[in-house]
C-alpha cells in the first residue's frame, strides 16, 4: 500500500512540474533532426554551386586564356565599352598610334599589368590602347599569327577582325577589293586600302586608320 501511495505521489509531482514548466515555456523535450536546418543546407548549396557553376554569376575578366576565345573576347569587349569610348572620344592619330606600338614579345602577365583590355581575334591576342588595337606579341605563344604588326583603328567597340570585315566589305562594294571577306589584314587587303587612300587623297598607311574608316562611311 505504501508503495502504491508513493508511486501516485511521485506521478502527481511530475505532472505538476510538467504543467508548471509548460506555463513558463520551458521543460524538457525531444525533437527529430531537421533536414532543412542551416547546417545541412549549407553544404548542399555549396555542392550545387560546384556542380553547376552557371548558378554563380561570372565576373568580367580583363584578359583571356585559351578555351572559347571568340565568345570570351566578345564578352570582354562588351564589358570594356566604357574604357574604349573614353579613348574613341579623342583617339590618337595614326602616327602617334604607330609610335606607341609594342613590338617586343612579352608574356601574359606583362600584358595584363600594362593594358586593361586584351581580346582574341584574327589568330592572336590584341590589346587596346588610345582608340586602336595592337598585336599582343607573346601573350600566348600558341596564338602569334598576325598578318599585320601595327595599329588597327577601333571604332564602335568592334573587335579588330570585325573592323577589318567591314572595311573589306565596303572596299569590295567600291571595286577596290576582290578577295574573301575574312577579317584578315593580309597583303591583298592592305593593297586595296592603300589604293583607296591614294584615290581619296588620304595619307597612305595601307591599314585601317580613323580617316579611312570615316571616308568609307563606317564610323
Amino acid at each position: 500500500m505504501k508503495a502504491i501511495t508513493s508511486f501516485l505521489i511521485t506521478g502527481l509531482l511530475l505532472l505538476t512540474q510538467s504543467v508548471d514548466a509548460g506555463g513558463r515555456g520551458g521543460g524538457v523535450g525531444f525533437a527529430l533532426p531537421n533536414a532543412r536546418s542551416s547546417s545541412a543546407a549549407a553544404p548542399a548549396a555549396e555542392a550545387r554551386s560546384a556542380s553547376n557553376p552557371a548558378q554563380t554569376a561570372p565576373q568580367p575578366g580583363v584578359n583571356f586564356q585559351r578555351g572559347n576565345l571568340r565568345q570570351r573576347s566578345t564578352t570582354r569587349a562588351a564589358s570594356a565599352r566604357t574604357v574604349q569610348n573614353q579613348g574613341q572620344n579623342n583617339p590618337l592619330s595614326y602616327a602617334a598610334a604607330s609610335r606607341r606600338t609594342v613590338h617586343e614579345m612579352h608574356d601574359h602577365n606583362w600584358w595584363r599589368q600594362h593594358f586593361r583590355v586584351i581580346v582574341f581575334a584574327i589568330g592572336g591576342f590584341y590589346y587596346w590602347d588610345g582608340g586602336y588595337w595592337y598585336p599582343a606579341w607573346g601573350y600566348d605563344p600558341s596564338y602569334n599569327n598576325y598578318d599585320y604588326d601595327g595599329p588597327i583603328y577601333a571604332y564602335n567597340n568592334l573587335l579588330p577582325d570585325q573592323v577589318i570585315v567591314n572595311v573589306q566589305t565596303q572596299l569590295k562594294q567600291e571595286g577596290y577589293y576582290l578577295g574573301p571577306i575574312n577579317g584578315s589584314l593580309d597583303s591583298a587587303t592592305r593593297a586595296a586600302i592603300a589604293n583607296y587612300q591614294r584615290d581619296q587623297g588620304l595619307l597612305v598607311t595601307a591599314t585601317v586608320d580613323e580617316p579611312t574608316v570615316e571616308s568609307l562611311g563606317l564610323a
